[in-house]
Order: C-alpha cells, then sequence, then structure tokens
C-alpha cells in the first residue's frame, strides 16, 4: 500500500477499484450471515467511493482533459444505473433468490464501469495535471469519503453539487443507522 500522504487521486481510486472487485468476488461465494456483512461492506465502499468521484474528479476531468464532458456524462450515467441495481439488491437482500444473478450483473457493469474510467478519464486526467495537484487532489476526495452517504441513493442524481448540499444530511441518517445495524449484530445473544 501506498503512503497516502505521497498517493494521487488515481492511485488512490486505482487501489479502491481493485477492492471493490474483490469485495464483488467474496460475496459472490460467501454465504448467511458472512455474505450479508460483506455485502454491506461493498454498498458502502461503492456509495461512498461514486459520492466523492462525483465532487472531486469528475469536475476536474470536465475541465482539465480533452473531452471531459463526453466522457464525464458517459461514467454519471453508468454510475446512475448501478446506483438503481445496488439499492434495488440492497432492498432484495442476499437471501432473495435473484440476488446471486443480480449481484453478478452488477459486478460486470461496475467492472465495466471502472474499466472506462481507467482507459478514458483516469488516464488522461494524470496527463493533463500535475502530480502535486493530484496528490492534493487525493486529499479531498478522502475528505468527501469521510462525510459521504454509506448506501446509494439513486434519487439524489449524479452531481458535485447535489452530493454536497445532499450529502451530509443523508450521510448522517445513514451512519447512524449502521451503528444501530452494528450494534445490534454484536450484542445479539
Amino acid at each position: 500500500m501506498t503512503d497516502t500522504r505521497q498517493q494521487n487521486v488515481v492511485d488512490l481510486l486505482l487501489e479502491q477499484h481493485e477492492q471493490i472487485r474483490d469485495l464483488f468476488a467474496k460475496v459472490q461465494k460467501a454465504r448467511g450471515k458472512r455474505k450479508e456483512e460483506l455485502f454491506s461492506d461493498l454498498v458502502r465502499l461503492l456509495a461512498v467511493h461514486e459520492t466523492a468521484e462525483e465532487e472531486i474528479v469528475h469536475p476536474a476531468s470536465r475541465e482539465k482533459i480533452p473531452s471531459g464532458e463526453k466522457v464525464v456524462a458517459g461514467r454519471l450515467k453508468e454510475e446512475s444505473e448501478a446506483k438503481e441495481e445496488l439499492a434495488h439488491l440492497h432492498d432484495l437482500g442476499v437471501d432473495h433468490p435473484e440476488f446471486d444473478g443480480k449481484l453478478a450483473e452488477l459486478a460486470e457493469a461496475v467492472s465495466a464501469h471502472a474499466d472506462h474510467e481507467e482507459r478514458e478519464e483516469f488516464s488522461q486526467l494524470r496527463k493533463a495535471v500535475s502530480e502535486d495537484e493530484l496528490r492534493k487532489m487525493a486529499g479531498a476526495l478522502r475528505a468527501a469519503e469521510a462525510i459521504a452517504p454509506t448506501r446509494p441513493h439513486p434519487a439524489a442524481g449524479e452531481s458535485a453539487v447535489g452530493n454536497m448540499l445532499l450529502g451530509p444530511p443523508v450521510a448522517v441518517f445513514d451512519r447512524m443507522r449502521d451503528a444501530v445495524r452494528d450494534w445490534s449484530r454484536s450484542n445479539k445473544g
């Protein structure tokens, strides 16, 4: 793992993409309570990751890379579809008969989305933005993740402004719900 003070935003996001792919594989193999726990971890990571990208990375890409608006529009469409499906899976629950099939479809779509970001957005961002600025963006991304919602909220949209306005109150609610869930799990006798 890279020293986080020296890590740039592209390297941080690539690392998170690997964590997401790994979590999808673990959820697909797990059963019972462990599957539920891993899926909760996946939901949280995806929600936080996408929110932070929408607030920090996509605006920079729009401004700094050639055809940035077009590149970001494609990624936002994919993110919107993934949020809808993730919310649907969350509502279904891991024990639902359709869960595994729908999870596999989502894993494939999220992996394709990550590949598009890596090829079309991150590689250009790395060329267009100085290393120092990319490191500063990593710090801003971490700050955005710290206050991001921990569940998908498809109705909130995919804009940086929307996330900044709606994100903090929704995040407080999500984090309170997470704390109650975690407390209840740890106190089951």
